[in-house]
C-alpha cells in the first residue's frame, strides 16, 4: 500500500504539468499598431531566469543525475533579485522534481507546500498535492504526527473527513497510540454496522492488532468474532473457537457443545485428535453414534500405532457398539425418558435421534424435555435444541430458540451467539473470494 501511494505521487506530479515549459518575459503576441508598449504575460519568467531553468537543458540532468548542477541553477535563479510569484512558483515546481528524482522527500515536502500556499493551484491540485504531502509522511517518512495532520487537513478542506480516515487510524497505531485506535476503530465498526453496511476487513484487522499489542485478550477475540461473522473463513472460526475455549469464564462442561461447532464450522482443520476428542465426549454423554461417526472420519484407515492405540481403540469399541445397540433399541428408551420426572433424559434421547437423522422425531423429544424442565443447566439442554434445529436445517426457529441465550455473558452465550452467527451469515468463505 505505501509503495503505491508513493508511485501515485510521481504520477500526479507528471500529470499536472511539472515538467512543462514556463512561459518568457518578452514572447507576448505582437499587439495592435497603436499599443507602444506590449504588456508581457502575467505568468512569465525573465529571460535571465530561464536560462537557468530551461527545461531542455535541466531535464537531461535529472536523467544523468546531475543533481548538483540542478540544484546549483535553482539556486542561481533563486538568488536573482525581485522574483516574481511566478517565478518562485516555477522554482518550487524544479525543487519538486529534484525531491523526487533524487529521493530527498523533505524538498520535495517544502516545495510543495510551497506551491499549496502559493495560492496558484487549482483546487483540486491542491487536495492532490495535500494528499501527496500526507503520503509521503506517512509512507516515506514514517511522520505520523505529520501524517495526521495533513491528512485530516485533506479532510478539512475538501470536505471528505472519510477518504483518508484509514490512514490517520492506521497512523495512531502505527505510533503506538493504540487507545486512540481502539476509540476510533470501535467508532468505525459501530457506525457500519448502524448503517448496515459491513465493517471492512482492514478495520477489524486492525482491532486485533490492537488486542495483540495491549495484550488485551478479549478485545483480539471481540476483532475474531467480528471477523467470523463478516468475512468468514476456516482459519477465522478456528480462532476464534479455540480462542473462546481459553477464555476465564470459559467452563469445560461446554466442550462437547463447543467441538461439534467445530466439526461444521472448521471441518478441513479437525485433526484426527479433535475427532477423538469429540467421540470420548460423546461416549461419555451417551451419544454413541455421534462418537462412531467422529472416529469414522478422524481414523478413516483404523488407529495408527502410537502411545495413544490402546485408549483410541476403547473409544472406538465404545462408539462401534452403543451404536449398534442404539440402531436396534433405541425407541425403546422413550416410555422410560418420558416417565421420568427431569427432562434431561428426553433432550439427550433426543439428541440422539438427531445424530442418528432423525430430525423431526429427535426434536420434538427434545422440546418435551426442555418443557417438562431440565434440574441442571437448563439452558444447555435450550442451547442444544438451538443447534439441532440449525442441523436439521430449520434456521429461523433455531435463531429463535437461541436469540435469548446470546444475550448473556457466559461461555453458553458464546456458543449460542456463534450458531446464529454460522446460520445468519455469509457462507464460509465467500467474503475471501472477493
Amino acid at each position: 500500500m505505501s509503495h503505491t501511494r508513493l508511485a501515485r505521487i510521481s504520477l500526479l506530479l507528471a500529470a499536472i504539468g511539472l515538467n512543462a515549459v514556463p512561459a518568457i518575459v518578452g514572447m507576448a503576441p505582437v499587439q495592435a499598431a497603436e499599443e507602444k508598449k506590449p504588456e508581457p504575460p502575467k505568468d512569465a519568467v525573465r529571460p535571465e531566469i530561464f536560462k537557468l531553468i530551461d527545461p531542455a537543458q535541466t531535464k537531461p540532468l535529472l536523467d544523468a543525475k546531475n543533481y548538483t548542477e540542478f540544484q546549483s541553477r535553482i539556486d542561481q535563479a533563486a538568488a536573482m533579485p525581485n522574483l516574481t510569484p511566478y517565478e518562485t512558483f516555477v522554482l518550487n515546481q524544479m525543487r519538486v522534481q529534484l525531491g523526487q528524482a533524487s529521493g530527498n522527500q523533505q524538498m520535495t515536502i517544502a516545495g510543495l507546500t510551497a506551491m499549496i500556499d502559493s495560492g496558484r493551484l487549482t483546487p483540486e491540485n491542491k487536495l492532490r498535492f495535500i494528499d501527496a504531502i500526507a503520503t509521503i509522511y506517512y509512507s516515506g517518512l514514517k511522520d505520523f504526527d505529520n501524517a495526521i495532520k495533513w491528512f485530516e487537513r485533506y479532510g478539512t478542506e475538501s470536505g471528505d473527513t472519510k477518504k483518508q480516515r484509514q490512514f490517520i487510524i492506521r497512523s495512531y497505531f502505527l505510533k503506538n497510540d493504540f487507545a486512540t485506535t481502539k476509540t476510533e476503530v470501535l467508532k468505525d465498526i459501530a457506525e457500519a454496522k448502524q448503517s448496515g453496511a459491513v465493517p471492512p476487513k482492514d478495520t477489524l484487522n486492525l482491532l486485533g492488532n490492537v488486542g495483540i499489542k495491549t495484550k488485551d485478550n478479549e478485545l483480539y477475540l471481540q476483532a475474531v468474532e467480528e471477523l467470523a461473522r463478516y468475512y468468514p473463513t476456516e482459519d477465522y472460526w478456528n480462532d476464534l473457537l479455540n480462542r473462546t475455549r481459553g477464555k476465564k469464564t470459559y467452563n469445560n462442561r461446554l466442550d462437547l457443545d463447543l467441538v461439534r461447532l467445530k466439526a461444521v464450522t472448521v471441518p478441513t482443520k479437525m485433526e484426527p485428535e479433535d475427532y477423538a476428542e469429540q467421540a470420548e465426549l460423546a461416549v461419555l454423554g451417551g451419544f454413541f453414534t455421534e462418537a462412531k461417526i467422529a472416529m469414522d472420519k478422524g481414523y478413516p484407515n483404523g488407529i495408527p500405532a502410537g502411545k495413544d492405540k490402546a485408549a483410541l481403540e476403547k473409544i472406538k469399541t465404545s462408539a462401534t457398539k452403543g451404536a449398534a445397540d442404539d440402531a436396534k433399541n433405541i425407541d425403546s428408551g422413550i416410555p422410560a425418558a418420558q416417565k421420568s420426572k427431569d427432562g434431561v433424559g428426553l433432550v439427550n434421547l433426543g439428541y440422539n435421534y438427531v445424530t442418528l437423522g432423525q430430525f423431526d422425531k429427535g426434536i420434538d423429544l427434545m422440546k418435551q424435555g426442555i418443557a417438562k424442565g431440565v434440574s441442571k443447566n437448563p439452558d444447555d439442554a435450550k442451547l442444544r435444541l438451538g443447534y439441532a434445529l440449525a442441523m436439521a436445517g430449520k434456521k429461523d426457529e433455531s435463531v429463535e430458540v437461541l436469540k435469548p441465550l446470546a444475550a448473556g455473558t457466559d461461555p453458553r452465550a458464546d456458543l449460542a451467539r456463534y450458531w446464529i452467527m454460522y446460520q445468519t451469515g455469509p457462507k464460509i468463505g465467500a467474503a475471501e473470494a472477493k
